[in-house]
C-alpha cells in the first residue's frame, strides 16, 4: 500500500471518572453504572504502518503483553474480520498511561487502533459503525472513541454528551498496586442503589448532572468503588486524604483504581501539590475535549 495513508500516528488519552455509582448487578453478570467520564491529557501514542497481511505489535513498556490478548490486536482483528479487509498493519505503542490503573489506557489504545485502521485501510466507516465494534471490545472503548465530558449508563457504553468543562487541572497519583475490578464488583462492601431510574436515570444522577451544569465540578466528585477498594488498600484512602489536605477542591479514585485524582484550581496549584506527594508517582494533567487525536506521522 502506498500514499498518505500508509503510515499514521494516533494519540489516545486517558480518562477519569468524575462521578461513578454502581446501580445493580445485571443478568449477564456485569453491573449497571452511572458515571461522568472526562478525558485528560495523559496519553499514549500508537504508530500504525500498513503491511501486506500480518498484524504485529511492539510496545515501549516491556511489561505489557503484545500477543493476541492486547486490545490493539483484538481491535485490529475484529475490524478486519467485520470489514473483510485483506490487509495488515504494524503497530508501535508508546505507552505512558499506567497499565491496569483505572484510566482506560487499554481501551483508549483499542479506540486509537479502530480509528487509525479505519483511515489506514481506507474503510471510511462512520463513527457509529465503529462504536458497535467498540462495544464488543470493552465497556470503556465506545467512550474512548469520542472522549470529552460524557455521561455513561448501563455498563458505561450508553453515552450522552455533556457540555465541555472549562480548562480544568488535576493531579493524578499512580500507586504501584494492582486492583482486580472483578473482586471490587463482587466485594461484600459494595452496595447497590435502592432508587429506581426514571427515564433512564436515577434522581440522584439527575441532581449530579444539574450540579455539573451549574459549574460545580467539585460537587460531583464521587466514586462508590472506593468503599471496597479502600478497605483492601487503606493506603489509597490516605493518599486521597493527603490530596484534600494539600488543597485539592475534591479528590477521588478513578474507575476501580488504583489511580486517584485531585481537582485543582489551576496548573500552578496542581504542580505545587504534585511536588509535595513524597514517594508517590504523579502526573499533572488538564481536561481535553477528545479521546483520540491524529498526529503528524
Amino acid at each position: 500500500m502506498t500514499g498518505p495513508a500508509a503510515m499514521l500516528c494516533v494519540r489516545s488519552y486517558a480518562k477519569i471518572n468524575l462521578y461513578l455509582d454502581v446501580l445493580n448487578k445485571r443478568r449477564d453478570g456485569y453491573h449497571n453504572i452511572e458515571t461522568i467520564f472526562q478525558t485528560v491529557s495523559l496519553h499514549d501514542d500508537l504508530h500504525l504502518e500498513a503491511q501486506e497481511t500480518a498484524l504485529a505489535l511492539s510496545c515501549s513498556n516491556p511489561d505489557l503483553p503484545v500477543d493476541e490478548t492486547n486490545l490493539v490486536l483484538r481491535a485490529a482483528r475484529l475490524l478486519r474480520e467485520k470489514s473483510g479487509a485483506a490487509v495488515g498493519a504494524r503497530f508501535q505503542l508508546e505507552k505512558r498511561i499506567p497499565v491496569a490503573a483505572g484510566l482506560a489506557g487499554g481501551s483508549g489504545n483499542a479506540a486509537a487502533a479502530l480509528l487509525g485502521l479505519n483511515t489506514l485501510w481506507k474503510l471510511a466507516w462512520p463513527l457509529e459503525r465503529l462504536s458497535l465494534l467498540a462495544c464488543e471490545l470493552g465497556a470503556d472503548v465506545p467512550y474512548c472513541l469520542r472522549g470529552g465530558t460524557m455521561a455513561g449508563a448501563e455498563r458505561g457504553e450508553q453515552l450522552t454528551p455533556l457540555p465541555a468543562l472549562p480548562e480544568t487541572w488535576f493531579v493524578l497519583v499512580h500507586p504501584p498496586l494492582r486492583v482486580s475490578s472483578a473482586s471490587v464488583y463482587h466485594h461484600e462492601l459494595l452496595t447497590y442503589k435502592t432508587e429506581l431510574p426514571v427515564n433512564g436515570r436515577t434522581p440522584s444522577f439527575d441532581t449530579i448532572l444539574k450540579t455539573l451544569e451549574q459549574g460545580n465540578i467539585a460537587g460531583i466528585v464521587f466514586n462508590k468503588m472506593e468503599v471496597p477498594v479502600f478497605a483492601q488498600h487503606p493506603e489509597l484512602a490516605a493518599i486521597k486524604a493527603q490530596l484534600i489536605r494539600l488543597g485539592c477542591a475534591a479528590a477521588a479514585m478513578s474507575g476501580s483504581g488504583p489511580t486517584l485524582f485531585g481537582l485543582c484550581r489551576e496548573r500552578a496549584q496542581a504542580e505545587d501539590i504534585a511536588g509535595q506527594l513524597g514517594p508517590w508517582n504523579s502526573s499533572v494533567v488538564r481536561s481535553v475535549p477528545e479521546g483520540v487525536e491524529f498526529l503528524e506521522s
